[in-house]
């Protein structure tokens, strides 16, 4: 599937060592196998906090890969949304999720009302890794992939989707004029 769109991949992690790096490598694989993405990471571990809000403004669309802490999202994760509002605005958002046992679901969940908060629009469709260190190798390679790629596939046809739509909607009428 071809189409021109800038994705922003937030990586949901600050912590040295974090798992996340393994995860965006396994989304990074997925985007350049669909092909058509012009990716842009978007890490709140860089310092620049001025340059990831003119990262959020340029995207059309942003996936978040998230672990769950303590039944939430990173506070790192908060700090880099919460430091753009209009940005964000009617742009899509998708979700990977990691941790445990709940796969971080509950993260995504908490994250919903966040973005919707900001005028984003969250897409039903997720991938989650449920106790996410024991489904890759040491090599950051899934080893049994078929479910999460197509459950990564269908995510990301919604995403193209809904990115299309809300980027036609924003160059018809601004949606500051919503207001």
């Amino acid at each position: 599937m071809h189409h021109p769109l800038r994705l922003g991949l937030i990586y949901g992690s600050a912590r040295p060592g974090r798992f996340c790096d393994t995860i965006a490598a396994w989304i990074t694989e997925r985007l350049n196998a669909d092909g058509g993405f012009e990716l842009d990471p978007i890490d709140p571990q860089a310092v620049n906090a001025p340059a990831l809000v003119e990262k959020i403004e340029r995207a059309d669309a942003f996936i978040v890969a998230t672990p769950e802490y303590n039944h939430s999202f990173p506070a790192p994760l908060k700090e880099l949304i919460d430091a753009a509002r209009a940005e964000w605005e009617a742009k899509p958002v998708a979700f990977v999720s990691y941790g445990g046992v709940s796969g971080g679901l509950r993260a995504v969940e908490h994250l919903r009302g966040v973005f919707a908060e900001l005028h984003a629009v969250g897409i039903r469709d997720t991938v989650s890794f449920v106790n996410a260190w024991e489904q890759f190798d040491g090599e950051g390679r899934l080893q049994y992939p078929e479910r999460a790629e197509a459950s990564m596939r269908l995510m990301l046809r919604r995403l193209v989707w809904w990115s299309l739509a809300l980027q036609e909607a924003r160059a018809a009428r601004p949606y500051g004029e919503a207001a």
